[in-house]
Formats: C-alpha cells, structure tokens, sequence
C-alpha cells in the first residue's frame, strides 16, 4: 500500500477504534451502575380495560403469548372481569379465549406448561340471591387455545349421598405440576358454610388445597341446578381444624401452594416424590399466636382411593385426604424476632429440580427478604439481603439460577445461591411502580412479564409489560 493511500487508512481505523472504545465505556459505565439503560421494556397490551396477570404460567408454553384477564380495579380484587385474553408478546395481536356469559365473571387464568390450553376460575352463571360469586361458589374451567373449546375441570356435587371426585364448593387459582399432569388449587366448602363453630360432629368451612386428574371424568347427579359433572377427578390433600392446638403442626389453614419441582423432588433417602406440593399452614404458637409456615404434602400417585375419611366427605365434615398423604411441616420460625411467613401476599415456589423451596420472610431489620428451605427440611437459609422489602410475589427462572421479583418500586431478578440483586430497568420518569401480583419468567428465562397501571385519556389502567432480562447485567 503506498503511503498516500495509507494515512487515510491509518486514520479511518483510529476513528473506529475511538468509537468503539467510546461504546465500550458506555456500556461499561451503565451496566457498573446498575441502571439497566440497554434492556428493553415493553408495553404489549393497550386496550382502555384492566389487565391482571396470574402470580405464575402466564407465558404459553412457546414463550410468544402472555394471558390474561380484564378485571376493572388495579388490584384485581374485584372479580368482575368478562374475558379470558391473550396477547403476542411481538406483534400485540390480541386473541379472545374465553367471554364469561350469562352473568358470570371469569379470571386468574394460567398455561399448561406443554401444551395449548389455559386454566382459569369461572364464577356462577345466573347468580342468584343465595348463590353470588364467592370462595365457595367458583370452578375450573380449560379452553384449548387452538379451538376455544371449554369444559369442566371439576365436578361439584353438593347433594348427598356425595360423589367421591367431585367436590362441593370452590375452587380458585389452578396450576399444572411441571409436567403438565395434575392442578393443584385451593377450596373452600359450600355445604359446611353456614357453620360457625366446630365440634368432635360438625366441621366448618375451612380454606384447603385440592388436586384435579384431568382425563378421569366425573359425572355427578343433577338433583340441584348447581351441581355440574367435571372432566377431572378431585380431591383435597390437605387436613386442617378450626382450632390448632397451641405449639402444634395443626393448621386452620392451607393456602398459597406451590408444586415441588418440574418432576418433583429427591428425599433424604434417595428415592424420588413425583408429586408434592409445598403450602402455607396457619399455626397457632405456644402463647396463643397465629402466624404461617411453611408445609408439604406429598402425594401418593393414586389418589381415587380413600383414607380415613371419605373422599367426597359428609353433610357434617369436610373431604378427607386420600390414602398415602403425608401433611409434613417444614419451618419452625416462633423463636424469631417476626416469626412465620411475612411481606406482601406470595405463593410458594419451588426452584425447578426441587431442591428448594422459595418464601417471604422478615429478617431481623423488619425487612420482607427472599428466604429458601429443603422438602426435606432444616433451617430456612436467607437469600436476599437488601433495604428494601421484596414487594410482589416471584417466580424461579428455568434454570434454577435467578428468581423475579419487584422491589423499590422495580422489577428485580435474585440469584440463587448467591442473593445478589439486579435492578432491571427503571421506570420512565413519573411512571407508576410494578404491580405486586405477577412477575412472571418467561420459558427460555430470557424475559419477564409484569403489570404496571398507564394513564390513559383521564384514567388508569394496569397494562402488561415484558421486560429484557438476560443474565449477569447490573447489580444492586
């Protein structure tokens, strides 16, 4: 190359290099702050509506769709939502799943991690005056995405003599295990409703955890125009009373459930429990305090077959577990400064091989931090160690290496095992914070799902967004 036609050469790489240098101070600088300024952050739904997602499986099992429903209020308390929708997270294509008709209300909609179809609570049609939407009055409900077809997941029977697989009252939040085989859910008792006490005869109305096997249909009598057949066979796993005794593992309560891994989880002895969930169980402490811990149920495979009580229960008591439950608790936190599970409303959730189980509890400080526990027990290890409390509920990545949460008024992924916190990025200026009811991993872990209320033509509604999150950018 002659010299004439060098020195421009020599110039043109040093004007490169000074760019690309100066790219790579940038990049260093945001991601050294903490920032997340590279992320992206994406509104995908815009509809003038209300739009609450689900605590977890609300990415259709390709990662392209995220569901939904359209309750009015921003918490989504009130259940008055018409539609079950889902939208393309690339395109913005909206797709009508479900529409609630003759008067009833349908929400909390969640995926089947394999294969097209959604799970959801759909409240009573022509609700009566002694029949309104409520914990004891709800039911499953699956549609195939593909085809919009519906049909019952459980049955209710609320007439004796009772039918064993079907249940008698409600049914809400329904979640497939990770191998997309049976739903767990939570229940609450229409025939025992009306009593206020408990005795040694007649048992109340307590919340518990069910588990529907889908493919075994029920079919019930239709002696009362609520009772409906089912195209799953359901129980309850868990047992609880109204009154625990003072220091024991009795609970009043199960609730916020979670299943133990994507195949379950490895004993102490080796062997493998395919099915287990992990809950909340409200106790009551040696001095009379009611707080939760952390519980498991493992489950037998078979659960047709009847243990001490009967599966469909009686007129005076309540479903009993099937043969080969075991009701275990993990945690036994009355000797800590703010004992029992505390922060805002979560679920549990187990990392995806099983090893551990995810939960909210105070440290010492006050401070709501992420905390892990074996199924098979031993002391609660502290994950998360920031200022501020984790204020939503969470879910694990794919690979078990980060969890999803918000915080500061962010969203946030923590890793396991080490705790370290990333901001993902910030709110616009004047934007309102991260709604605490979803923040929802994507599939292939490289996204999150979240809802944020918008300002729009005087109002505000809760909007889904997606969020970038690939591993190893930021720190807290």
């Amino acid at each position: 190359m002659s010299t004439r036609h060098a020195e421009p050469f020599r110039s043109n790489l040093l004007s490169l290099g000074a760019l690309w240098m100066g790219c790579f101070f940038l990049l260093t600088t945001v991601l050294a702050n903490g920032e997340g300024m590279i992320m992206n952050e994406r509104q995908i739904t815009k509809a003038p509506c209300g739009h609450i997602l689900t605590n977890t499986r609300v990415w259709s099992p390709d990662g392209k769709w995220v569901v939904y429903d359209v309750r009015s209020d921003p918490a989504g308390d009130r259940f008055d939502g018409g539609r079950i929708e889902m939208v393309n997270v690339e395109t913005g294509e909206v797709k009508v799943l479900y529409t609630a008709k003759n008067g009833a209300n349908c929400g909390v909609v969640t995926f089947h991690p394999r294969e097209p179809k959604v799970a959801f609570i759909l409240g009573p049609e022509h609700p009566s005056e002694d029949w309104q939407y409520g914990p004891y009055h709800r039911q499953g409900v699956i549609v195939d995405t593909r085809t919009l077809t519906a049909e019952n997941l459980d049955a209710r029977d609320i007439t004796p003599p009772f039918t064993p697989g079907a249940l008698r009252g409600g049914s809400h939040v329904h979640i497939w295990d990770g191998e997309g085989e049976w739903v767990s859910f939570t229940y609450e008792d229409h025939v025992l409703a009306g009593n206020t006490t408990e005795d040694g005869t007649h048992e109340m109305n307590l919340r518990n955890i069910g588990v529907s096997i889908p493919r075994h249909p029920v079919r019930v009598s239709r002696d009362h125009p609520r009772n409906h057949d089912g195209e799953a066979f359901t129980v309850l796993v868990t047992k609880t009373v109204a009154n625990p005794r003072p220091g024991s593992d009795e609970i009043s309560k199960a609730f916020e459930e979670g299943w133990v891994g994507d195949h379950g989880y490895q004993k102490g002895d080796g062997s493998r429990q395919k099915h287990a969930l992990a809950f909340q169980g409200l106790v009551r402490g040696a001095a009379g305090e009611i707080f939760s811990e952390v519980f498991v149920a493992d489950l037998p495979e078979d659960l047709t077959r009847a243990g001490d009580g009967l599966l469909a229960g009686t007129s005076v008591k309540r479903p009993a577990p099937p043969l080969g439950v075991s009701q275990r608790r993990i945690t036994f936190t009355s000797g800590r400064k703010y004992p029992g599970l505390q922060g805002t409303r979560h679920w549990l959730r187990c990392s995806p091989d099983g090893s551990r189980i995810a939960f909210l509890m105070k440290d010492d400080q006050g401070v709501a931090q992420l905390w892990t526990v074996s199924p098979n027990g031993g002391s609660p290890v502290q994950l998360s160690t920031n200022r501020w409390p984790i204020s939503s509920t969470f879910t694990w990545s794919p690979d078990g290496r980060r969890l999803a949460h918000a915080m500061d008024g962010s969203v946030c992924v923590t890793e396991y095992p080490t705790g370290k916190t990333t901001r993902l990025p910030s709110n616009p200026e004047g934007a309102s914070p991260q709604r605490p009811e979803s923040c929802v991993f994507s599939p292939d872990g490289k996204r999150i799902a979240c809802v944020r209320p918008v300002p729009q033509n005087g109002t505000v509604y809760n909007q889904v967004f997606v969020i970038d999150a690939p591993p190893g950018l930021g720190g807290e």
